[in-house]
């Protein structure tokens, strides 16, 4: 499949939310720059962040176990936790929700004349997500969890960015 649109046509923006902006919505814009830089889409992108809807966390490194958990994987990890305004979305193309709750605020705190998509970042999902990867549309949290919670986040996260991509950039191959 050729990519929808070149990068000279248009260039999208897209912004990853989760409650604290510390566990899981860092750990998204982070293996979604590292996808996207790996495949050659940087072109395509003017934009990647990642935001919470709460402003607990203001300021702070992502989760150490977040973090490390990317580490792993290789992938580099750079944030400060920020809270998103309603002024943000107009920044941004796609507006990217880890759970049911997050969703409902950011629909809920979307300005009228924004454009954005606001979707689950399980939206991407596809059947084979579901049943053979036996991943939810949701990106549970992990910060009252183990280790393991964040490389589950880490597997689901990984697939939601290859469908996103696959589906609204262009095909992987």
């Amino acid at each position: 499949m050729a990519p929808l649109f070149t990068p000279q046509e248009k260039q999208i923006s897209v912004a990853f939310v989760c409650l604290g902006n510390i566990c899981r919505s860092p750990m998204a814009e982070a293996i979604f720059k590292h996808k996207v830089q790996q495949l050659g889409y940087a072109d395509y992108f003017n934009r990647i962040d990642s935001y919470g809807t709460a402003s607990y966390h203001v300021g702070e490194s992502p989760d150490r176990r977040s973090a490390a958990t990317c580490r792993k994987h290789g992938v580099p990890v750079n944030h400060r936790a920020q809270q998103i305004r309603p002024n943000d979305f107009r920044s941004f193309d796609y507006v990217i929700a880890m759970d049911q709750s997050v969703l409902d605020d950011l629909r809920y705190m979307k300005p009228r004349d924004s454009k954005a998509v606001v979707e689950l970042f399980g939206h991407w999902n596809d059947e084979t997500g579901r049943k053979i990867m036996e991943l939810s549309d949701i990106v549970e949290d992990p910060y009252y969890g183990g280790i393991h919670g964040f490389e589950h986040n880490y597997n689901q996260i990984c697939y939601f960015s290859d469908q996103f991509l696959n589906q609204e950039v262009g095909s992987l191959d």
